[in-house]
C-alpha cells in the first residue's frame, strides 16, 4: 500500500477504519528526513498490516494542535480511528515494526 498524505480536511477519513500509523513531520525536520525512508521499507514489509499516513505539520497544523503534536517527527498508532499508543523522534525499522505489533 502506498504512503498517505493526508491534510486537515482528509485526516479524519484516512484513520477511521483499521490500524493506520500516522507521521507527523515537517520538511525542516532533520530527524523527520532520517524516518521517511524507514516508513517505505516499513510500508514494503507490512503495508498490507498497517496503513501510513504523513501529515506536515507546517501545512496542516489543526490537526496537528488536536493531537497535541509538540514535537517532531510523532508517531501515532490509530486503531478504528481512535489512538492505541503515541512515540517521538527517529526509530529503527525494527523497533517501528514492534511498536506496530505491539500496539495494535
Amino acid at each position: 500500500m502506498a504512503i498517505v498524505h493526508a491534510t486537515d480536511q482528509t485526516f479524519e477519513k484516512e484513520i477511521l477504519e483499521g490500524v493506520v500509523l500516522v507521521d507527523f513531520w515537517a520538511a525542516w525536520c532533520g530527524p523527520c528526513k532520517m524516518i521517511a525512508p524507514v516508513l517505505e521499507e516499513v510500508d514494503a514489509e507490512i503495508g498490507h498490516e498497517v496503513k501510513i499516513v504523513k501529515v506536515d505539520v507546517d501545512e496542516n497544523q489543526v490537526t496537528a494542535a488536536q493531537y497535541e503534536i509538540m514535537s517532531i517527527p510523532s508517531l501515532l498508532l490509530f486503531v478504528d480511528g481512535e489512538v492505541k499508543a503515541k512515540t517521538a523522534g527517529f526509530m529503527p525499522k525494527e523497533l517501528l515494526i514492534e511498536f506496530i505489533s505491539d500496539n495494535k
